[in-house]
């Protein structure tokens, strides 16, 4: 069965680490015979999440704020499968996405199609524990959607200067292998 899988890089850096697995995901997803988008926040603006819940509220329905946290929201609400990518500072995921979940309480109230949620992430730290910080905060998010699961987390350690994932090949197979694996 084709899905609709929408890959979100929340990396600042363009073709980063965590980006390489963005696109190695989208490779195998695009393989299994599914439709792929992806998204890059390095160009993104978008504010933080100041808690007015208007976004929530019958009249106003959508966010006061006007940004690119809106488009995002419809590709996501609309995608049956998203991979999030990031890389991990101080042991937890960047602070793009963090301020990109906060900013999908629109979602709570929709008819979102996501069901699995993958999380693909890299450090320079080579302790795999280095990203549990990152791992509970994406579970944490997903809890507040019932329908939704955390389906998979990659965690590419040892990963130092940008642009080196690419010399980790079996781990770029792992994540070419999870992409393929949708179902």
């Amino acid at each position: 069965m084709n899905k609709k899988v929408l890959v979100i890089s929340t990396s600042m850096r363009q073709k980063g680490n965590s980006d390489q697995l963005a696109d190695e995901f989208i490779k195998g997803a695009e393989d299994a015979g599914h439709t792929v988008g992806k998204i890059t926040l390095y160009d993104k603006a978008i504010h933080f999440c100041k808690g007015c819940l208007a976004c929530q509220n019958s009249t106003q329905g959508h966010c006061v704020f006007q940004d690119d946290a809106d488009a995002i929201i419809k590709k996501m609400a609309e995608a049956d499968v998203i991979a999030f990518a990031t890389p991990i500072y101080y042991y937890e995921m960047c602070g793009q996405m963090k301020t990109l979940l906060d900013r999908m309480n629109p979602l709570y109230t929709s008819e979102y199609a996501f069901r699995d949620i993958y999380l693909l992430t890299t450090a320079a730290e080579n302790d795999e524990s280095a990203m549990d910080g990152a791992v509970k905060g994406m579970q944490g998010w997903i809890d507040c959607f019932e329908q939704a699961r955390l389906a998979g987390v990659i965690r590419g350690v040892g990963i130092s200067d940008a642009g080196t994932a690419k010399e980790h090949t079996a781990l770029l197979q792992e994540v070419y292998t999870m992409g393929a694996s949708i179902s």
